[in-house]
């Protein structure tokens, strides 16, 4: 072997070492540049569970489940067209999964065919993409949390002495998915108890302050005495309906209100008697399976077969999903459901403010 050759051939060994040390020191340590990258992709801050619960968890699983794995986290505030360079960015970046919660469910369709055409997988959280491939979809039943609402709202009307109502409906954003099968899933509880909508609204943004002005039109068209209650699709909606009823002078423990998500405002509404119900949903949960699906995917194994319930159909294909199942809370289930999950503590909800409300439902601070 010739000299030149001999140094040729060590070079490329050396190369070679060099490769492998900085594979080797590339795996280490998830923060670094050479770990898995997850990106997770959330729609909105006006509901608080986004920033307090579905963040810390799926990181927290991440980081339990995957040492190497590093989470690309955006928020889009609202707003679809932030979402879509979010989702880019988190691209270039290098993630090998993007785990999106949709701002505008047709809008991510994009997001999701983006992220194909880059072999990105793309699991679809809390919000169904539709007409997109999509690799896994985690949520809730949502047909049933509408039912579930609208079944306590039918049987605490028939308390009342209005089994019929009438009444008001604030429902969610129409630009999201999970808004028309809330719908759809109240509407068919309330026309099985023989409720009747006076008036209903689609809330742009889920906002209260959409909802409030939605239930001031409603309550300036009926009269006070006109309605008996109102469906709002969740806690914020729910919020907003309750500062019109008091705008307009009515005692909202006399008019029911049905609200969703658990919030601590709404849970703090409904131990004061001001909110009738809301539905807890459990974060950890749907937050742990959404990372261990991505996680999976990131290694370029299948979705594992032992989560999904279900499949379910976005318009383009039939998406595996895990579906977990809500829980309605009044005041007299808050202690045993929401506060010994842990998922609100005792302290958070019994401020100054509610502190008789929780000696009453047994709840110390």
């Amino acid at each position: 072997m010739s000299h030149s050759e001999l140094l040729r051939r060590l070079t490329v060994v050396g190369c070679a070492l060099l490769a492998i040390g900085l594979l080797v020191a590339g795996c280490g340590g998830g923060g670094g540049g050479g770990g898995t990258k997850i990106a997770l992709l959330l729609p909105e801050n006006e509901t608080p569970r986004y920033e307090s619960d579905d963040r810390p968890d799926f990181e927290k699983a991440v980081e339990e489940k995957c040492e190497d794995c590093e989470v690309l986290y955006s928020n889009a505030g609202g707003d679809a067209s932030k979402q879509q360079s979010q989702a880019e960015a988190a691209l270039t970046q290098g993630a090998e999964v993007l785990v999106v919660d949709p701002m505008d469910a047709k809008s991510a369709a994009a997001i999701a065919e983006k992220a194909k055409a880059q072999n990105v997988q793309v699991v679809s959280y809390d919000r169904l993409i539709e007409n997109a491939e999509v690799d896994a979809y985690v949520s809730y039943v949502n047909e049933e949390v509408g039912e579930l609402q609208g079944e306590t709202l039918a049987k605490k009307l028939k308390e009342d002495g209005s089994p019929s109502g009438p009444i008001i409906m604030i429902n969610g954003d129409p630009a999201d998915p999970n808004a028309a099968q809330f719908k759809k899933g109240a509407h068919e509880a309330l026309d099985k108890a023989g409720v009747e909508v006076a008036k209903e609204y689609d809330t742009p943004g889920w906002s209260a302050e959409n909802a409030q002005r939605e239930a001031q039109q409603a309550i300036t068209a009926l009269g006070n005495n006109g309605f008996a209650g109102i469906y709002a699709a969740n806690d914020d909606t729910g919020g907003g309906a309750i500062a019109a009823l008091k705008g307009a002078g009515i005692n909202p423990a006399e008019k029911p209100v049905t609200g969703q998500d658990a919030t601590v405002a709404g849970l703090q509404r409904v131990i004061a008697g001001q909110q009738y119900m809301t539905v807890y949903k459990e974060i950890e949960p749907e937050a742990s399976a959404a990372a261990e699906i991505a996680i999976a995917l990131a290694e370029g194994e299948k979705v594992p077969q032992d989560k999904i319930t279900e499949e379910v159909n976005n318009g383009k294909a039939d998406v595996p999903s895990v579906l977990l199942k809500p829980i309605a809370v009044t005041k007299g289930n808050v202690k045993s459901t929401v506060v010994a999950d842990g998922f609100v503590s005792a302290g958070e909800l019994c401020t100054s403010a509610y502190a008789s409300a929780c000696k009453e439902a047994g709840i110390s601070g």
